[in-house]
């Protein structure tokens, strides 16, 4: 709720709670005794705290009983998202699935934790057991047309090497998508797609060219594609230790879903088929990340 409004609504409560801090008698015009119950005095003279707790509590049970106020309308397709950086993203709706329309480009958690750039630092990021991102030091464009890269850690939200706490890395109240959910949105543009396809099987054989962006930047040579769907992959390629590699001629997107030993399960598009393949690697890759509605 906006603090500004809220507190426009809230100044004939404070008007009585000041009233009652001066020793007034309360709306009703009932006073309280020395030895009445502690929750009669309560409701019967007010303070500031206890306004914001019911007010908070009121807004959060539908405002029953107070005036409400009710965020906007979230249309997907035609509002935009901002991440915790400011930038922002454009929607899609694809099947019942909300997704963000380009790559991540924060550079921090969405509790203000900074998310470490090595982008420079190409001999140690094999090593990192951290989230961590990085983009091509040899393109001062490279993060506002792909984004940055991160590696699996950063996907999932680990600050400190070994733990089970996570944050996220989607503004809030999106994430970065599972396994199922990216296999939910392959199935919805092509229903006969392959639900635990591994590569060298593509998951579909025409679902990329739906959902890549035609023409540059792609190289030249790709395979000619519509992206009916909207939701316009760019080849940002992947930083392997110690190198960038395939800018131009793939993307690949990083799930959520740990499969085995230190690899998570990924997507991948390319430029000479139109199919979306579902492979895994291992978690010091750095990779696109794909944001998805709560």
């Amino acid at each position: 709720m906006n603090f500004k409004i809220l507190l426009l609504l809230m100044l004939p409560l404070l008007g009585f709670a000041q009233s009652n801090s001066n020793g007034e008698t309360p709306m009703g015009g009932t006073t309280t005794s020395e030895n009445e119950p502690l929750e009669i005095k309560r409701n019967a003279q007010y303070n500031l705290e206890e306004i914001k707790i019911r007010w908070k509590k009121a807004a959060l049970e539908n405002c029953p009983g107070v005036p409400c106020v009710t965020a906007p309308l979230f249309t997907c397709g035609t509002n935009t998202i901002n991440d915790i950086d400011n930038n922002t993203y454009n929607t899609v709706l694809i099947g019942s699935q909300c997704w963000t329309k380009e790559n991540l480009k924060v550079t921090k958690y969405n509790d203000n934790t900074a998310i470490p750039d090595e982008s420079s630092n190409f001999s140690t990021w094999g090593g990192l057991f951290i989230g961590v991102r990085a983009s091509d030091p040899s393109d001062p464009s490279y993060v506002q047309t792909y984004g940055y890269l991160y590696n699996w850690f950063a996907a999932k939200g680990i600050t400190v090497a070994g733990s089970t706490s996570y944050k996220n890395i989607c503004p809030l109240g999106w994430h970065v998508p599972s396994d199922s959910e990216w296999t939910i949105l392959i199935k919805s543009i092509d229903n006969t797609a392959i639900d635990m396809a591994l590569t060298p099987t593509p998951q579909s054989t025409t679902a990329g060219g739906n959902m890549k962006l035609n023409g540059a930047p792609w190289n030249s040579f790709s395979v000619v594609s519509n992206n009916s769907t909207g939701f316009s992959v760019l080849p940002a390629g992947q930083r392997s230790s110690p190198f960038m590699t395939d800018v131009t001629f793939r993307a690949y997107f990083w799930t959520s879903t740990f499969n085995a030993g230190n690899t998570s399960f990924i997507r991948d598009f390319n430029n000479v088929f139109n199919s979306v393949d579902r492979n895994f690697t291992t978690y010091t890759q750095g990779l696109s990340i794909r944001c998805l509605k709560d």
